[in-house]
């Protein structure tokens, strides 16, 4: 059996090199034994026809045999299915809806190494496409509890896909839709950055969906846009006039090829802590970007995220009631998110666990020292490592030193339990306010080279990970931490 195009004038040339020629065999249905994929049938020399295996088959448009099913079987594939779908499932030779897109208002600079920028400063709006750099940004969004008739129409579909396009501040070349038997849509979209496309599913309200972009421009402010248009929630069927909430599945990848410098220096890396955690991983179930701000020192990013085998907490029962024996403990939808923040990419601090890191780091330290009165915490800018030490009451001073001024503000804002002093006696709600602290805005390591410390009974250096901290290292930083010591003096 020749699997493919059945076509004489195609045909022909391979069974004559095979030496068939002229030996086609003919079908129950009295057509070629081959059948055909991804060709739709000639609309003269194609009649509908009734075959064996598909007795109960009607005939659907442009003369085609189809099964009358009201929904696709998942396991009735065209591979398995055979006559019953006769020669075809999906509408190929011509697109049901195509167009182009809207001619883009700007120059290009095609130059070598040029990224979203042009000469002279004419670029105001990072218009200017690189189309001469082999790396990218690739975005994969699953979505279901989606209206199967959205997933079933090209049209709409079309429109929420040129919305997504100008969302990302991309342009759009052309767009192709083909629709699918007996229901779903595949499209493609050509864009001067690369390309985006997506599959439906109607019967299980479910549309994936990949976007490529060889452009600098960031991706992921697009996500909340792309969730908008393309999240037109179904009917519940088990609670009649209420919507099912679209759920939203996704991961963000670098493509392509840069340089070692680049790729370590891009919060989005696959190496750095936040592609780990957050950006890249499909299994997280819930992402939700809480803040992400560029200050003159860092990039801060704090995202809430849920895993798929989450479970509820013991605080979360207690808010919700929940008894033994509740199936909703096995449940991820009733946990609570953990919150993480991330400074250019790395992971400095989480809700879930702040307090067992901060335990084991600064209480060992303060308990070794016969009587800490002076403290100093190099960074630790969320309070973490400060509301531990103004917990021991001999503490008389307490030195925290923060380069970025907004790291302070943006913990007290989104991570106040870090910094919670309410149960210490004598201090303020906010461990940050406490009369026994000062804060100096400087770089921690540079502080402690120029010598600015002295008599300090215990020294915490709440910064990342010391495999990354070359200051660590260094002659001067070194000697400067060891003269800011009393003579008792501990360095944790």
């Amino acid at each position: 059996v020749m699997i493919g195009p059945t076509d004489p004038a195609v045909v022909g040339p391979v069974l004559s090199l095979l030496g068939l020629a002229g030996s086609l065999p003919n079908a129950p249905g009295g057509g070629p034994a081959a059948v055909s994929r991804g060709r739709a049938p000639d609309p003269i020399n194609s009649a509908a026809r009734k075959l064996p295996e598909a007795e109960e088959a009607e005939v659907g448009y442009a003369g085609e045999a189809r099964i009358a099913q009201p929904k696709r079987t998942r396991t009735d594939h065209v591979a398995t299915l055979g006559y019953k779908i006769r020669e075809t499932h999906v509408n190929i030779d011509t697109p049901v809806l195509e167009g182009t897109g809207d001619l883009p208002g700007y120059r290009r600079d095609i130059s070598y190494e040029r990224n979203d920028t042009a000469r002279d400063g004419l670029d105001k709006d990072g218009q200017y496409r690189d189309q001469t750099s082999p790396s990218g940004q690739h975005l994969l969004i699953d979505m279901r509890n989606l209206e199967a008739d959205f997933l079933n129409s090209e049209a709409r579909l079309a429109a929420a896909m040129q919305g997504s396009v100008t969302a990302a501040g991309l342009t759009m070349l052309s767009y192709h839709c083909h629709s699918l038997h007996p229901a779903g849509v595949s499209c493609v979209g050509v864009l001067l950055e690369s390309h985006i496309s997506f599959h439906t599913w109607p019967d299980e309200g479910v549309i994936t969906l990949d976007m490529f972009t060889t452009s600098e421009k960031p991706l992921l402010p697009a996500l909340p846009a792309i969730e908008a248009l393309f999240g037109v929630p179904r009917a519940d069927p088990d609670d009649e006039g209420s919507m099912l909430e679209p759920v939203t599945l996704w991961s963000h990848e670098l493509r392509g090829f840069r340089t070692e410098d680049k790729r370590s220096a891009h919060y989005l890396d696959g190496e750095s802590d936040l592609a780990t955690w957050v950006t890249s991983p499909l299994e997280v179930s819930y992402k939700r970007q809480v803040i992400t701000v560029q200050t003159e020192h860092q990039r801060i990013d704090i995202w809430d995220i849920k895993e798929r085998d989450d479970t509820p907490s013991y605080e979360d029962g207690l808010k919700m009631g929940l008894e033994p024996g509740d199936p909703r403990w096995l449940s991820s939808e009733f946990a609570s998110p953990n919150r993480l923040m991330f400074q250019d990419g790395n992971l400095m601090a989480q809700r879930g666990s702040f307090y067992e890191l901060h335990e084991s780091l600064v209480p060992p330290a303060m308990f070794a020292h016969p009587d800490p009165k002076t403290v100093a915490i190099i960074e630790g800018g969320n309070g973490a490592s400060l509301a531990q030490v103004l917990r021991h009451r001999s503490v008389t001073r307490v030195v925290l030193v923060v380069a970025d001024p907004m790291l302070i503000g943006i913990s007290r804002e989104h991570l106040p339990e870090m910094s919670n002093c309410a149960d210490v006696p004598g201090s303020a709600p906010s461990c940050f306010d406490d009369p026994r602290v000062e804060i100096v805005h400087a770089d921690g390591f540079e502080y402690l080279a120029a010598k600015k410390l002295a008599n300090v009974d215990v020294l915490i250096v709440d910064t990342e990970n010391p495999e990354r901290q070359d200051e660590l290292s260094d002659p001067r930083a070194v000697a400067g931490l060891i003269s800011s010591l009393s003579p008792d003096g501990i360095v944790a």
